[in-house]
């Protein structure tokens, strides 16, 4: 069903609780299967979607507790000529490798304690503690290009590159080797060339810390790895000196670096001491700072110097970046925030998730609500009178107030707000207009934090649309544009559907039309493929 509503109205229930299928193991294949295609495929689409999630749930009888822990398997849906094969590999990390090895949990994931090994005596388990923090490089977060290369990542200081034609894992690299980080996002953003920026915590001065944005180079004409010439571009403070924020995302216009920094704190002390000590984890390690509200920062790109002015507003989690542009002296954000200070990864533990569908509605009513939301930062802060609105463009009812203290005040436009219906996992025709002004966001709907529907907002009129359909549960939504198409809606959006009571091909690829949301066509494989978080399309 694809619809145009002025909301998300239209809500779907789960009591049948199919969704709990997403969060269950699956084996790899051999190789590729064909898929069952119904509709017709656009001639022009040739190429591979890739995505990462987990794929493995438990190690022999040892589970993993969070969405965020599983190991990490790649998915690969190859489009030509109109046929389509499906394909998926695990990752061969040290944290996989070591896990089939020894059939248990071997490294510490992200909610997931991995304790000493029981078989050892007592003094090589003492040692095995104090050999310090083995950080995970299980990448099943996102997967992106870096010159002629493919890496999968998580939230680390590892990434992994991969060969996207055969999935295999080709090798791990630590970017600690080559750049001043603690770890880096899983969303880069890429300029046409290829250059790649990231931000990540490091250590700045005095042992206080700080973020580092970072910049590799596009691919190099003397064939060369870019990562080797990784570079630390600016830094950015941190509200508190000992607890960076949690960042998952950043802001990048044509000449400007945003970066939000949350109220959701990493606490390095006990992130540093937590693991001499039985079963803790990263989850352990956050805290919410109550009073400090959210801060945005924002930095030049060229030259790279970072700009004291110093925007407040209210706090929020949050995870996805939409987009940001210039326009006229001032700065647009678009995000998909998370009111108040809670974590929301919280309440993403499997057992919530695999929880039946009203113990899920319930889970939900207590944790942040979502919302859609536009900031404006106004450049022009100088010779200004206190107290007054200083956003002058037409369209937007964002707000920034100067007070007295010489903070800068924001108060948000809400582009799209449904009670514990969140749009998120957004994504935008990335090629044409990031970093530049826009009309459309695709993105995840999430039902209780269920994904259910395909959305498409457009951020001038707040039109959304909606494709959904009964007991089938949608990944993050890419968007790939028509060959030589000048309006920026012209292409297809692409996702992996799971309807895990289908009689025999529960899996499929959805191919939309992004201009209404209606179908294109699917192709139907006779698996079910577990939940994936992002991944890219490869022409």
């Amino acid at each position: 069903i694809s619809k145009k509503c002025l909301c998300f109205i239209f809500r779907i229930e789960h009591p049948a609780g199919g969704y709990k299928k997403l969060f269950e193991t699956c084996e790899e294949l051999n190789e590729p299967i064909s898929a069952v295609v119904v509709g017709v495929i656009p001639a022009w689409l040739s190429g591979s979607l890739l995505r990462l999630g987990p794929g493995m749930f438990e190690v022999g009888a040892e589970p993993f507790y969070h969405l965020f822990d599983g190991q990490a398997l790649m998915h690969k849906f190859d489009l030509k000529n109109g046929h389509v094969t499906y394909h998926r590999k695990f990752i061969k990390t040290d944290a996989y490798v070591r896990a089939m090895t020894e059939k248990r949990v071997v490294i510490t994931e992200f909610g997931t304690a991995a304790y000493p090994d029981p078989c050892k005596n007592i003094f090589s388990r003492f040692f095995t503690y104090f050999k310090g923090i083995e950080v995970t490089d299980n990448c099943l977060v996102n997967v992106y290009p870096v010159g002629e290369d493919f890496y999968a990542c998580t939230e680390t200081n590892y990434i992994t590159k991969v060969d996207p034609d055969t999935l295999e894992t080709v090798k791990r690299v630590d970017l600690c080797d080559y750049l001043s980080i603690n770890g880096v996002t899983a969303h880069p953003h890429i300029e046409s060339d290829g250059t790649v920026y990231n931000i990540g915590n490091c250590f700045g001065k005095n042992m206080s810390l700080a973020y580092n944005i970072v910049k590799i180079p596009s691919t190099q004409k003397d064939k060369s790895d870019p990562i080797a010439k990784s570079e630390v571009l600016v830094q950015l403070p941190s509200s508190e000196r000992f607890k960076p924020s949690y960042v998952h995302s950043f802001g990048m216009t044509e000449n400007y670096f945003v970066f939000v920094e949350t109220p959701v704190k990493i606490n390095l002390l006990k992130f540093l001491t937590a693991w001499s000590i039985w079963g803790t984890n990263y989850m352990d390690c956050f805290q919410s700072n109550e009073t400090i509200g959210t801060w945005f920062h924002l930095a030049t790109k060229d030259p790279a110097v970072y700009i004291e002015h110093k925007f407040r507003t209210s706090a929020f989690n949050l995870f996805h970046h939409i987009n940001s542009y210039e326009d006229d002296g001032f700065i647009v954000v678009d995000l998909c925030t998370w009111k108040g200070h809670e974590f929301v990864y919280n309440y993403l533990y499997l057992a919530n998730l695999r929880e039946n569908w009203e113990e899920v509605k319930a889970a939900a009513m207590r944790a942040p609500q979502p919302e859609v939301r536009r900031y404006v930062l106004p450049m022009d802060v100088h010779r200004v009178t206190q107290g007054k609105n200083l956003i002058s463009l037409q369209y937007t009812t964002a707000t920034a107030v100067m007070r007295s203290d010489g903070t800068i005040w924001l108060e948000p436009e809400v582009l799209f707000s449904g009670p514990r219906q969140a749009f998120e996992f957004p994504q935008i025709n990335y090629s044409k207009f990031s970093g530049k002004n826009y009309s459309y966001a695709y993105g995840l709907g999430l039902n209780h934090f269920i994904p259910d529907r395909i959305c498409k907002l457009n951020v001038k009129t707040k039109e959304t649309w909606v494709w959904q359909e009964q007991d089938s549960y949608p990944s993050e939504p890419i968007f790939v544009q028509t060959p030589n198409s000048v309006e920026e809606d012209d292409g297809v959006l692409l996702s992996i559907v799971v309807n895990p009571g289908a009689d025999q091909r529960p899996g499929f690829l959805l191919i939309l039309n992004a201009r209404d949301l209606t179908e294109v066509a699917r192709a139907e494989v006779e698996v079910i493929i577990p939940v994936t978080f992002h991944g890219m399309y490869k022409p």
